[in-house]
């Protein structure tokens, strides 16, 4: 059975400041059905990308790619907020969306050079946190063979973002707004 999993999405108006129309997904992950669906669908694009990781920035990242992951039969590597590694880290800094910086970082020993990674997160936003996730990657010697989303809000533009540079990447977003 598949299901539109726009009727899983609710929408909170003036959050997290006036004028914003935040798109919480905790409705679809609270539908096993809505969740399964999901993931199987960006496990058929991985596959097509035959990648050999999944990495997924804090913290929902983590919901959408530890599933992915599992379902794939390979690792997850989590892009976490600064300071919270207890080894050593490559890190990368990108803006946050209402203002401010943020830092995240990657195990040195994460990846290794070559292998094929996939990330994923619940939304594309601005892209800063996927293009962070990205340098880090790239910094270790991975290829960042696509990137993919529950929810993409187009009005933002974090397509565009995350297109620019060297190199073009594989794109899915299931749902945009």
């Amino acid at each position: 059975m598949t299901v539109d999993l726009h009727n899983y999405v609710a929408t909170v108006e003036n959050f997290p400041e006036p004028g914003v129309s935040f798109r919480d997904i905790s409705p679809l992950m609270g539908d096993g059905v809505a969740y399964k669906q999901a993931v199987d669908e960006i496990a058929v694009f991985a596959k097509q990308l035959n990648v050999d990781l999944i990495a997924g920035p804090e913290s929902r990242g983590f919901i959408v790619g530890s599933p992915l992951a599992y379902a794939l039969n390979i690792g997850f590597v989590p892009a976490r907020k600064g300071g919270k590694l207890p080894r050593k880290a490559v890190s990368a800094s990108y803006s946050l969306e209402y203002g401010g910086e943020n830092v995240l970082e990657i195990h040195e020993d994460a990846i290794k050079p070559g292998q094929r990674v996939l990330i994923v997160d619940d939304l594309l936003a601005t892209g800063g946190t996927i293009n962070a996730t990205r340098e880090i990657i790239e910094k270790l010697g991975g290829v960042v063979a696509g990137v993919a989303f529950i929810i993409e809000l187009e009005a933002l533009h974090g397509r565009d973002k995350i297109m620019q540079g060297e190199r073009e990447v594989p794109m899915l977003s299931l749902m945009t707004y």
